[in-house]
């Protein structure tokens, strides 16, 4: 169970830390938001390092359908509502940048990248695109109303925004690791101040940001509450149509599309870690409906850290951490995500001041409805008799026969079978008694 990008480019390997050293900046993941930030602050004379648990890309990185886009499903409509025009402008701004750098970036980096319509399509009505609609048009921005001509299926219609952007992950992070100061095999057992302890030293850093996905300091910032983790699926089939856009469902539940070369990468089946969902079988099955002739050659899933608003949380981990930074809850969209957060991190590390970076602060307002959703989760786990226990806070593991791991709903931690860590915030292997 690879993807189609771990097929196109080997990724260089680097040595794990041995001793302590000291850097101006560290950061703490190698992913491909960990990477863009040690890249943009390298670009501007920072001393930097990253370090990485396992190897860099090794993760959710190598597991993106690879859509550069600020059309964040019907995002805008929520961010108005809740926020106002000043913000929901920031939001599209700070993404619209995102997208053009990695522009800039891949005019000289041989990795796929290619300009493409983006489509929110909708089987509910047109309601909720309307709402859209007039959303986008309140911040400036003059999306269209359509009918998607390259789906399989009729749609009630979609809202499309034009030249956005695809491109193959794995070859673009390999080009951006080339120079940089990375340690991999290097986990980070925990913090002491702005020094971070691993098994084989420590690293002193003036800043530290957590690019880890889900962050994994639990004393500040309250992420545990303000995070949940959703698991999502792809195929990619041969013999299947040929899109020019890439298409997804306004639904959380329906399916999305975009063509890599002559494969067609048909996305869908999520649900909360944890839980039970369509995962491969309901791809499966849609493509043996719409695409008959089609064959399978690549399967993969992936997991996404989505946040209480849909805004993923960027800057300051808590108001209280000095020189302590994260990057986390992209919602699905981490491209775009890794990009902003390396552009607002790098600009708030070297004590720039970026104008929008206030809609992506980690300290705004936790008051939202999912927050009763993960609170509720997270107590009915820790009650929950099991076999087997999260080490991130005791919450009770769920056997997932699809994927054979053992994974929390409370925050989304998974293991293998035998007890290896596969997805944090869990730091480290469930303990050896645990093990099956």
């Amino acid at each position: 169970m690879e993807s189609l990008w771990k097929q196109s480019v080997e990724m260089s390997s680097f040595p794990s830390l041995e001793g302590d050293v000291k850097t101006d900046a560290l950061i703490i993941g190698g992913g491909l938001a960990g990477l863009l930030t040690a890249y943009m602050l390298k670009s501007r004379g920072v001393d930097c390092a990253v370090a990485e648990r396992n190897v860099i890309c090794g993760g959710n990185t190598g597991n993106t359908t690879a859509k550069i886009t600020f059309q964040h499903g019907l995002i805008y409509r929520k961010i108005l509502r809740a926020y106002g025009r000043e913000r929901a402008a920031m939001y599209m701004e700070a993404n619209r940048r995102a997208l053009e750098k990695y522009a800039e970036l891949c005019k000289n980096i041989d990795c796929d990248f290619c300009r493409a319509d983006n489509y929110v399509y909708t089987m509910r009505g047109m309601k909720r695109l309307e709402k859209e609609i007039s959303a986008l048009d309140k911040i400036g921005y003059k999306a269209e109303l359509c009918i998607p001509k390259e789906l399989p299926f009729i749609t009630d219609g979609a809202v499309r925004f034009k030249n956005q952007a695809q491109f193959d992950p794995l070859k673009f992070a390999a080009h951006i690791a080339k120079g940089l100061n990375i340690y991999e095999h290097t986990p980070i057992r925990e913090m002491q101040g702005l020094t971070a302890v691993s098994d084989g030293g420590k690293i002193s850093a003036k800043a530290v940001i957590c690019a880890t996905h889900f962050p994994f300091i639990n004393k500040h910032g309250s992420y545990f509450l303000k995070l949940y983790q959703h698991r999502s699926y792809v195929i990619a089939l041969e013999n299947a149509q040929q899109m020019k856009g890439m298409y997804v469902d306004e639904n959380k539940t329906g399916l999305s599309f975009r063509n890599s070369g002559d494969h067609l990468l048909l996305g869908g089946g999520g649900h909360r870690t944890g839980k039970k969902g369509g995962c491969w079988e309901e791809l499966r099955d849609a493509a043996e409906f719409y695409y008959p002739s089609s064959e399978e050659k690549f399967y993969w899933s992936a997991q996404d850290c989505m946040s209480l608003d849909g805004i993923p949380y960027i800057g300051r981990y808590s108001r209280r951490t000095d020189g302590l930074y994260v990057a986390t809850g992209f919602n699905k969209w981490g491209m775009t995500g890794s990009m902003t957060a390396a552009m607002l991190l790098s600009d708030m590390v070297c004590g720039e001041k970026n104008d929008c970076a206030e809609v992506f602060s980690p300290s705004r307002n936790m008051l939202k409805p999912q927050l009763a959703v993960n609170g509720f989760e997270a107590v009915k786990n820790l009650l929950t008799v099991s076999e087997k226990r999260c080490p991130h806070m005791g919450c009770a593991l769920k056997w997932n026969p699809d994927e054979r791991s053992w994974d929390c709903v409370c925050h989304g931690s998974r293991f293998t079978e035998q007890g290896s860590l596969l997805d944090n915030p869990a730091n480290g292997d469930l303990n050896e008694g645990e093990r099956g």
